[in-house]
């Protein structure tokens, strides 16, 4: 199983994930832990972090969704939630303020539904990672223990990332450096893999500090009885009796091997000690403070430019702990996919989830780059439009944060999920997307990109080479959802062409691709595209990597 859902995770929670189907789930909710308390409560969403947050940001406001949540849950529609849940919902109603306006309560709410869902698609052994900002955690504990606790589940840690070391100092207040990742279970019996850090270079000389001068190998002595009385053994050639109230640690048959393997050393005639070596000792075991795992940097050979990107060492403790090889990982806000592309790594199958089109293709491509082309033949991506009717369906949604996904479906399928999503447009709509292509050794063109689901006429096209022109780019495409028109097949010819010196040949300055290509003859970019990751946050001229694709 290895399964991408384009969509709303609730409605591809409750409609496509069977019941105890998934072994360990972790989730990463978008929340920006820039706000204060009075901002989350009055503006929840805005400008920052919008690559993860967008699809969310009506979410968190009180709106006929969330009044549609808050009902399900407190009439308990079908069934799906526990009396704690309901009663914790309508409790937080009255703590909050009421429902006017209340953006954190719509969070709430919001994640609510989830972790319901979640709950049920875990087996009885399966485990929940929830990733939050100490800002809000306090609440989201509430819903965890209302959902998991009260059905036989089990509260097992709080965890602290600390993913900054130093930070600047703030009035009034300390400095925020970490996150509180939450960990629950099913049930009382759950997998769970101990995890230990490993020994620096400190440890191992103050512990390990004995060396064998023939192979090298680092080892301590380590004492040879416990408590207990015990009977005398032999030791070669010599009968020893344990010190009084103790005994030997080894049966005889174990002692003679050691002895002749040369286990066991004598600091006293009559104590023996036994070599613990250093390549056997697991390291420290890790507890719930995790001060070992940096963010990621700006040069960081994983950074895809994502916002709330988390390193995948983070993640690989998370599955490595709470999962085994062939299980069932779930990511259900996979944003940039650190979650799956460390399930694929560690040999586990995965779902990953995502209502914007934009992550799914950067997730699509980032296991490109890595396993090659070959393992899109494993992969089930779900929810993608595959004929013009479901394409037709995602453009004319009437939910404008879903509709808006048309455009990056359509701009980024065109360009192999090798584009730069335009997320400032300006009134007119503007430009959807840029992709750079290579035009001769270390040279850069742009091509601008415009997507339109309906009334494009030769106007659209006039439009479009004046942006072309504004943004000086040397070429621009028009998908469209309709046929082009005779009059704007002649504007576009009107643009003239433009010689491409690394190619050999001449391209229509301005293009025209309708989504009926796309779907049903696989029309796609034919450039050398040089802009080597779709980079959702912001950019800049060292983001670009000038690698070349043909």
């Amino acid at each position: 199983m290895k399964t991408l859902y384009y969509g709303d995770n609730l409605e591809i929670l409750r409609n496509k994930i069977p019941d105890n189907s998934v072994d360990l789930c972790y989730i990463d909710p978008p929340f920006n832990s820039k706000r204060s308390y009075f901002q989350i409560y009055n503006n929840i969403g805005g400008s920052e972090d919008k690559a993860q947050a967008q699809a969310f940001v009506d979410t968190w406001t009180w709106d006929d969704r969330a009044i549609e949540g808050y009902t399900e849950i407190t009439t308990n529609l079908n069934g799906r939630f526990t009396k704690q849940a309901i009663e914790l919902i309508r409790g937080l109603e009255l703590v909050l303020g009421g429902k006017t306006n209340n953006d954190l309560l719509a969070y709430l709410v919001h994640m609510t539904l989830r972790v319901t869902e979640i709950f049920r698609v875990l087996k009885p052994t399966g485990s929940f990672y929830l990733h939050c900002d100490p800002t809000a955690s306090h609440y989201l504990k509430l819903v965890l223990d209302a959902v998991f606790v009260s059905q036989g589940g089990d509260y097992q840690n709080e965890i602290i990332w600390q993913k900054i070391r130093y930070a600047k100092a703030q009035s009034l207040a300390f400095p925020k450096l970490h996150d509180v990742i939450f960990f629950y279970s099913k049930s009382k019996s759950f997998v769970f893999n101990r995890q230990y850090s490993e020994p620096d270079e400190n440890y191992t000389k103050k512990y390990y500090s004995q060396v064998e001068p023939d192979t090298g190998r680092r080892y301590q002595l380590a004492c040879f009885f416990q408590g207990g009385q015990g009977t005398a053994k032999w030791f070669g050639d010599r009968l020893l009796e344990p010190p009084p109230g103790k005994h030997w640690i080894w049966t005889q048959e174990k002692i003679t091997d050691a002895m002749e393997n040369g286990l066991l050393v004598f600091t006293d005639p009559d104590k023996p000690r036994v070599k613990k070596y250093l390549e056997n000792h697991k390291g420290g075991t890790i507890g719930t403070i995790w001060t070992d795992i940096p963010p990621l940097n700006a040069v960081a050979r994983e950074r895809m430019g994502y916002p709330t990107q988390k390193p995948e060492a983070l993640l690989e403790r998370i599955i490595k702990a709470s999962s085994n090889p062939g299980d069932v990982v779930l990511d259900a806000y996979c944003g940039c996919g650190t979650t799956v592309a460390v399930a694929e790594r560690l040999n586990r199958q995965w779902i990953g989830i995502d209502i914007t089109y934009h992550s799914i293709g950067l997730i699509l491509k980032r296991l490109v780059d890595a396993y090659g082309e070959q393992i899109l033949s494993e992969i089930t991506v779900d929810g993608i439009p595959q004929d013009m009717a479901a394409a037709r369906a995602l453009a004319n949604r009437y939910d404008d944060r879903v509709r808006k996904e048309f455009e990056k479906w359509a701009v980024l399928t065109y360009t192999k999920n090798r584009a730069v999503i335009n997320e400032k447009k300006g009134a007119d709509k503007g430009i959807d997307g840029v992709v750079y292509f290579a035009s001769g050794p270390g040279k850069t063109e742009r091509m601008v990109i415009q997507v339109k689901s309906g009334g494009a006429n030769r106007g659209t096209i006039a439009t479009l080479k004046g942006d072309m022109q504004r943004e000086r780019a040397e070429l621009a495409l028009l998908i469209t959802m309709d046929e082009p028109t005779k009059p704007m097949l002649e504007e576009a010819k009107n643009a003239g062409v433009y010689e491409h010196a690394l190619m050999g040949r001449s391209y229509d300055r301005i293009r025209i691709v309708t989504v009926r290509e796309m779907i049903e003859k696989d029309a796609r970019i034919d450039l050398p595209l040089s802009y080597d990751a779709v980079k959702p946050g912001k950019k800049g001229a060292d983001d670009l990597q000038m690698r070349i694709d043909l």
